[in-house]
């Protein structure tokens, strides 16, 4: 039952991919989404699924990310080298500033390479930082809540001042702060993924005041999107790998001077897809 549900789940995920991909065509080039914030994405092409655009950061779609489509002010086309990783977020160096909204690039240094180093020190997954990151700024390293929250992993000032974080808008220092601080989260409650997700959010004193995830509607649809949003991305990645895996069997198999067979079928895709909800 288990195996069966697992696959169903895989199954409707690439259904609702096909879905999307005969609703809206993607760019064939590698290009710039320009963030009313002022930041860019570099993506390998994009689907738009209402209210939302799918940014897909490698040309094997097994890393993404959702963005309202309403934050994008525009394309450019990316006239620069790839960086070498999947993600391809870009923000200001520390000495620049963001004061206005206009769909302009900046000198920007990569997310990418902030997270692996950050992922790799803290022994987490780079997918999962970037998905807090996703919930809790949209990639935007100068944003503040009305709590006084700062950054792109939204880090408050006693929390920062504990993380020996000195200026929570320094990309390397607050990503860095951020995952040092999740993983002692998870190392606290013995790697409970929604539970150190929801002391993010909340604080650990709630948590333990309610043995579990508080009952406050922000926190709860915190919890529920970053893991909705980690979970696909994790989908996707197992079916790439497995169709990859297929594929290579298939022609291990063929031997030298066979003719490839061709499929009889094709799946129907899904009626909808589905997007998370933010939070906030």
């Amino acid at each position: 039952m288990e195996g069966a549900a697992r696959i169903a789940a895989k199954a409707a995920a690439l259904f609702c991919a096909v879905a999307v991909a005969l609703l809206a065509p993607p760019a064939t080039a590698a290009e710039l989404a320009i963030l009313r914030n002022g930041f860019s994405i570099r993506h390998e092409h994009r689907l738009v699924m209402g209210t939302t655009t799918r940014l897909f950061l490698a040309a094997d779609d097994s890393s993404f990310t959702d963005v309202p489509t309403e934050e994008i002010t525009g394309y450019e086309k990316d006239l620069l080298l790839p960086a070498p990783a999947d993600t391809h977020a870009s923000i200001p160096a520390p000495s620049e500033s963001v004061k206005s909204g206009s769909a302009k690039s900046v000198t920007a240094l990569p997310l990418n390479q902030v997270v692996n180093s950050a992922s790799a020190a803290y022994h987490l997954d780079p997918d999962l930082v970037n998905s807090v990151i996703h919930a809790e700024s949209g990639f935007n390293a100068h944003a503040v809540s009305p709590k006084g929250a700062r950054g792109l992993m939204q880090l408050m000032p006693g929390t920062a001042n504990q993380l020996g974080v000195a200026d929570s808008f320094d990309p390397q220092a607050n990503v860095g702060g951020g995952s040092r601080y999740l993983r002692e989260l998870l190392e606290r409650y013995d790697f409970d993924l929604v539970k150190a997700l929801a002391a993010y959010n909340a604080g650990p004193e709630r948590v333990e005041q309610y043995q579990g995830v508080p009952p406050f509607r922000e926190t709860r649809a915190y919890v529920a999107r970053i893991v909705h949003e980690y979970n696909r991305k994790k989908i996707a990645q197992e079916i790439a790998q497995e169709k990859e895996a297929k594929q290579k069997k298939e022609v291990s198999a063929r031997g030298p001077g066979k003719a490839p067979s061709h499929a009889h079928g094709a799946s129907k895709p899904a009626a909808n897809a589905v997007t998370a909800e933010s939070p906030r």
